[in-house]
């Protein structure tokens, strides 16, 4: 047959080129996840030498008590207490503080985390305090006795919200639902959720608080460089160096007459004489059970306590996860989260029997601690807990270093906070960074988590009333805590939509196959390494508790 006109030959294909080049090579090289930090100088279970292990376990004490006394700084006053009166709640609150420390990193999480009182009674706190405005009392003395017992019977009756939860299981089972992908917003907020105690409370008194924080970063982190032998030095123990350079700027200051006629609020904040607490501290006092007198129980501050409560779950559980990774564990399994808020519970319930202002929670701070001078040690917080006991006894000398101004504080915050937060970012490396799906849960999560607390605390009155404002004071009180936490909002976002946005499809983009084997008692070996008990208690407890 003739060829036709519109007859073409085949068309052969072009040999085959080189493949694409792997655009991520090009531009160096990729890091592989790794599950636990490289350049920690002691884990949980390694521990340095006894003199500088108490060295930097007065630091932990120092960092802690920051909050503690900002706590009795913000309450005790609208109770109608006076200096003596803040003088013993900040010495109940440090005794309690270093009790909980000590069970917690025994029979607890056994994660190097302080435990220090906690903001989220704050909202509850305001609402006892509203409750009694209308009511006539002799003096403002005898106020604040009837507000703290108040609050002592709330903590006493909400405690087993945190009893039940641990105990029951019932948080650690709603902690399987975790993914890495959850935890990422959950532990950034609790660092990113402080931020309000950050920077705006330095600016309170910017000459002390920026140079502070100015001090801090170039001492810690660019000083250590120019010679070797000051390298661990500085690294370890800059944070008490710069304290106490600034604290004597600070004395100097005051001394010299500088705030002598600064607004009120600028002499509160900047001068080491206001607190009022060295002339009114005892020397010698100890905590004991009903120091104010019989606990008294109330039905509406009871349910807004139960939310504080919740709250302190939530803040807690995500402290122990930024704890687990920078001190070199493994993420804490469910059976450790129960036991751990369980005894958190208890912890409430014998705080509210000594009397302490609000119940405890993990600090926070004291975990980006841990990551600044990259030592993990377990046993340097429970050297700590020795610190806040003395100091809750001797009130004279703990009331010495409560005279540290509130902006040091706050710079050290922004370096502390800042490291939690980073901390929480880290998770993303056993996750798909590059699915749109795990995007959009990220993002959702994080945004809400700090936009819907930010509302409901902006739109509290100074009297602590919330944006949620019906009839039943309780329910508010319980809705407007729980909001004003950006972990829980976190907790809540976060575990909803990445359980049922296509969850079953996207397991492996989620990061699940490699998070399941820390859930579980027996699923990873190294599990017994650092959560197991001490001595023979596990002879003593439930199978599933240990």
């Amino acid at each position: 047959m003739g060829e036709t006109g519109n007859h073409q030959p085949p068309v052969q294909a072009p040999p085959p080129g080189p493949p694409p080049p792997n655009l991520a090579l090009s531009m160096g090289p990729t890091w592989t996840p790794a599950e636990q930090l490289h350049q920690l100088d002691y884990c949980i279970h390694s521990n340095p030498s006894w003199p500088e292990a108490v060295l930097l376990a007065f630091q932990h004490y120092i960092v802690m008590l920051g909050t503690t006394v900002l706590i009795a700084t913000i309450l005790v006053p609208q109770m109608g207490g006076n200096h003596g009166d803040k003088a013993r709640v900040i010495q109940t609150l440090l005794f309690m503080s270093g009790l909980n420390t000590l069970l917690q990193t025994l029979i607890g999480s056994r994660l190097p985390t302080v435990m220090r009182g906690s903001l989220a009674f704050t909202i509850p706190i305001m609402t006892i305090i509203n409750n009694y405005t209308d009511r006539t009392f002799e003096t403002e003395h005898e106020r604040f006795t009837y507000t703290i017992r108040t609050v002592q019977g709330s903590l006493i009756v909400s405690s087993f919200i945190n009893v039940f939860l641990g105990y029951s299981t019932a948080w650690g089972n709603l902690t399987r639902y975790f993914s890495p992908l959850t935890i990422v917003p959950v532990v950034c907020l609790v660092g990113l959720g402080l931020f309000m105690r950050g920077f705006p409370m330095l600016a309170n008194c910017a000459e002390i608080g920026l140079p502070m924080l100015i001090l801090l970063v170039i001492t810690q982190q660019y000083l250590k460089r120019i010679h070797v032998s000051t390298s661990h030095v500085l690294e370890r123990f800059a944070l008490l160096l710069c304290i106490g350079i600034m604290w004597a700027f600070a004395a100097v200051l005051t001394v010299s007459g500088a705030y002598s006629t600064a607004k009120v609020r600028t002499q509160e904040s900047c001068r080491t004489d206001r607190s009022g607490l060295l002339s009114s501290a005892p020397w010698i006092s100890i905590p004991y059970p009903f120091q104010w007198g019989t606990p008294i129980f109330r039905a509406s501050p009871v349910f807004g306590m139960m939310g504080a409560a919740l709250v302190t779950s939530a803040e807690s559980t995500g402290t122990f996860f930024a704890a687990a990774r920078i001190s070199g564990a493994t993420p804490p399994p469910a059976h450790v989260l129960s036991r751990s808020i369980g005894l958190q519970g208890i912890g409430m319930l014998v705080e509210g029997i000594f009397g302490a202002l609000v119940g405890t929670t993990a600090s926070v701070e004291n975990v980006g601690l841990l990551g600044l001078t990259h030592i993990g040690s377990r046993r340097v917080v429970q050297i700590s807990c020795g610190f806040m006991i003395f100091f809750s006894i001797f009130g004279k000398f703990g009331a010495f270093f409560a005279s540290i101004p509130l902006p040091i504080f706050a710079a050290i915050y922004c370096v502390l906070f800042g490291i939690v937060a980073a901390v929480g970012i880290s998770f993303t490396q056993f996750v798909n960074n590059n699915s749109m799906r795990n995007l959009y849960v990220l993002g959702l999560t994080l945004f809400l988590g700090i936009s819907i607390p930010q509302y409901f605390v902006t739109g509290t009155a100074p009297d602590g009333h919330g944006p949620v404002r019906t009839a039943a004071g309780w329910f508010n009180d319980i809705l407007n805590t729980i909001f004003s936490s950006s972990p829980a909002v976190a907790i809540i976002v976060g575990t909803l939509i990445d359980n049922t946005l296509e969850a079953k499809h996207t397991t492996n983009d989620r990061g699940v196959p490699w998070w399941v084997p820390f859930q579980k008692r027996k699923g990873d070996v190294r599990n017994d390494e650092f959560y197991s008990l001490p001595l023979r208690i596990n002879e003593f407890m439930p199978t599933r508790f240990l």
